[in-house]
């Protein structure tokens, strides 16, 4: 049972009595109180952010800080991205790995003039500064959890672009993907890094709470022009699983390890000893035995977590995410199956309460990506 919001056991964001203003669904989620969807619904939220643009507010999100002469040298210690090849004004899609291999956590890691920044997801917060903290040296690394005194703007769609530059004296054009800068956004001091969650051309913003509010309230002025929407944890959720991003409790966790998951791209083995280095290099060497993939459904059913798959009659896999897909119109979801029958086009199908759904492998990401 979930306590009320009067209880005090769950935070609210500064943006809280916006949601309520809007006729947010205001739910638990890690935490805090957040909008699981607005009135208009989760697709209608999805294809607005497809079209045009949306807002969503995800200052649940988890801030740390790092500085120091050995902030460096952690940083590449801990996660398993090669964090000595970011300029200043860049970010680095990483994570955390435990010594087995097992994913702590995905995360972001920003390169700032005087210090690193890192991006934490709310549901692993707790787990992930325990995780620093019993690793982090004696000295020469300052270590810092910001996360209860920022707020974080995702700006995203087509129009994003447009929306932000109505407010920001920022040469967007020239802010490439997966850099940012710190600068002022309606005036405010602000991170602006274009990144996102949801496949789009688009921001995410970052302000002290105090400016949160302020921040809000000029990105749908700038934005009335292109019929901006503020969007809710639904359609975030439908959005990044049309681009196949993995989500943290459903398609990477412990048990899974990033080469498995399609994470090769950010697992440096070559960069030098960090945690969990030896069991992959151990993975990679034996071959993997079994893959995350995509596919689409035939028929009537959603496709849902934890849902076996099977391939003619024999359990082969299981469902990690699952949704329908506003832009397909079909149930589309992610799983892990043995690397043998993980091609493009095999045919399988997945167990839904007993009910059999036909499935197929497709290519992925499910619709265009625009980030680019």
């Amino acid at each position: 049972m979930s306590q009320s919001p009067e209880s005090g056991a769950v935070k609210r964001t500064a943006l809280y009595d916006i949601h309520v203003a809007l006729s947010g669904k205001m739910v638990p989620f890690a935490g805090y109180w957040m909008p699981v969807q607005y009135p208009t619904g989760i697709v209608a939220e999805h294809r607005r952010v497809r079209a045009t643009v949306g807002v969503f507010d995800v200052s649940h999100m988890g801030e740390f800080e790092f500085k120091g002469p050995d902030a460096l040298t952690f940083l590449n210690w801990i996660t398993i991205n090669d964090v000595a090849k970011l300029a200043v004004g860049q970010v680095q899609y990483s994570a955390f790995c435990y010594p087995d291999g097992g994913l702590v956590d995905d995360l972001l890691v920003y390169r700032l003039p005087d210090r690193y920044m890192m991006v934490v997801n709310a549901a692993n917060l707790p787990k992930d500064h325990d995780w620093v903290i019993e690793h982090l040296p004696k000295s020469g690394v300052q270590f810092a959890d910001r996360s209860d005194g920022f707020s974080l703007l995702a700006i995203q769609g087509p129009k994003s672009r447009d929306l932000l530059k109505k407010i920001t004296p920022v040469n967007l054009d020239d802010l490439a993907y997966y850099h940012l800068v710190e600068d002022t956004v309606a005036g405010l001091p602000a991170i602006i890094a274009r990144t996102g969650y949801t496949g789009e051309l688009g921001y995410e913003v970052m302000v002290k709470n105090a400016h949160a509010v302020r921040l809000w309230e000029a990105a749908f002025e700038a934005g009335r022009p292109f019929d901006v929407e503020p969007i809710g944890l639904g359609a975030r959720d439908t959005l990044r699983l049309e681009m196949k991003y993995c989500l943290y409790g459903n398609d990477i966790d412990a048990m899974t390890n990033p080469l498995e998951a399609g994470l090769g791209w950010i697992t440096k083995l070559d960069k030098g000893d960090f945690i969990g280095r030896e069991a992959l290099l151990t993975v990679k060497q034996q071959g993997l035995k079994r893959k995350l993939v995509g596919f689409t459904a035939q028929g009537k059913g959603l496709p849902r977590h934890g849902s076996p798959i099977f391939k003619k009659g024999n359990e082969a896999g299981l469902a990690t995410s699952g949704n329908f897909s506003p832009i397909l119109e079909v149930g589309i979801g992610l799983g892990y199956v043995p690397v043998g029958v993980s091609e493009v086009g095999t045919e399988l199908e997945l167990d839904l309460r007993g009910r059999k759904l036909p499935i197929t492998i497709v290519k992925t990401p499910f619709v265009p990506s625009h980030v680019m």
